[in-house]
């Protein structure tokens, strides 16, 4: 059976993100999924001297086996600041310097999700254009906006959003 990893961009315990990321890896058929929770994953803050003296510590190497064992990747970017979460983006930047093929072209699905009326279509605007190059292979990606109005009771609500979102996942599966 086909391996698909959903990874929400976001520490936070209650977070829309790893909410929305794991509904949708819930939609796809005929998958095995894991859900990657940031939390799970003791990776020390990211530096060339925290490299150089301690290389790559196990949970980081854990992580990155998951993504090299996965057949296609969901991923659910929190905005911070217009940008990635601290979290993910230290576990980007380590897992780059194992393979700056990060995502080794495997499918992948973007989404991020706010409370706000942009759902975090920035994070999603640097994450389409940053990932290809750190081997992202990108069928599709949506900006879920206002989070609590279009998702209740672990789904999405909104008859449109779902809509955009049963196609991108439709486009997932036809890719494994």
């Amino acid at each position: 059976m086909k391996k698909l990893i959903t990874i929400p961009g976001s520490s936070s315990k209650n977070s829309i993100n790893k909410q929305l990321v794991e509904y949708i890896g819930s939609l796809v058929q005929n998958v095995e999924v894991t859900n990657v929770d940031l939390n799970d994953y003791n990776i020390p803050l990211f530096s060339v001297d925290e490299s150089s003296k301690n290389g790559f510590s196990e949970d980081l190497l854990k992580l990155n086996t998951l993504i090299d064992e996965a057949d296609a990747i969901i991923i659910s970017l929190a905005e911070h600041n217009g940008a990635y979460s601290a979290a993910f983006k230290n576990i980007f930047d380590w897992l780059s310097i194992i393979d700056g093929k990060v995502w080794r072209q495997k499918p992948m699905l973007l989404f991020s999700t706010s409370p706000g009326v942009r759902g975090g279509a920035t994070v999603l605007e640097i994450a389409n254009a940053r990932f290809p190059y750190n081997g992202g292979n990108i069928l599709g990606s949506l900006a879920v906006p206002s989070f609590q109005e279009n998702y209740n009771d672990g789904e999405i609500i909104n008859s449109e959003i779902k809509s955009e979102i049963d196609h991108l996942v439709k486009q997932l599966e036809e890719s494994l």
